[in-house]
């Protein structure tokens, strides 16, 4: 693969938290952005009730479960040229007023970005990269709820640029102060984070 590789392009360890991708984009002052590593930060699955939810869904006259799914995007900053989105997911599922299971999953990924125009960093964060990590969080959903006995919850898929402008709109409407603190996520672009 080329070394300017193309948002979603190859995968490396992240070792050098952003610091050596596209080589040439840097040279030539090109924009260039690259996934770094891709990790589960937290993952829990509770099946509180599970021998009565088992016993419930064996009726075949029993009502279908309930499904209530949250999806939340934050970003943060890293480094000079990277940064962490976190892809916050949390499923509920209901039989009457029991909860039969309840998953929550925050995937997050370690992008680097170079020479993005400063209005392009946070729709590549909050659109882009959760776009990015999305299949893979919905895959680690599905393997969880299925392996805790229940069919896999497969996740629609979410349209993240659709979300933002919405956000985005009813942000500019209600406080233009606020940006960043209603429903899609949160963004920190602050000074870096960590050792980077």
């Amino acid at each position: 693969m080329a070394e300017n590789e193309p948002i979603g392009g190859t995968q490396n360890s992240g070792q050098n938290s952003g610091q050596n991708f596209g080589t040439a984009a840097s040279q030539t002052n090109a924009p260039a952005a690259a996934v770094l590593a891709q990790y589960v930060k937290d993952l829990s699955f509770e099946n509180p009730n599970a021998a009565k939810t088992f016993q419930a869904m064996s009726n075949p006259d029993a009502p279908k479960p309930g499904m209530e799914v949250n999806v939340n995007v934050g970003a943060r900053r890293m480094g000079d040229e990277a940064f962490e989105v976190e892809l916050k997911i949390n499923a509920t599922s209901k039989l009457g007023d029991e909860t039969a299971f309840a998953v929550e999953l925050v995937y997050a990924g370690l992008f680097g970005a170079r020479n993005l125009p400063e209005n392009m960093v946070e729709p590549f964060l909050l659109v882009q990269a959760p776009h990015i990590l999305f299949p893979f969080a919905r895959r680690i959903i599905a393997d969880t709820v299925r392996d805790g006995g229940y069919s896999p919850l497969m996740l629609d898929p979410i349209d993240f640029a659709g979300l933002y402008q919405q956000q985005r709109g009813s942000v500019a409407q209600a406080q233009p102060q606020q940006s960043g603190s209603a429903g899609l996520g949160t963004l920190d672009l602050g000074e870096p984070q960590g050792n980077a």
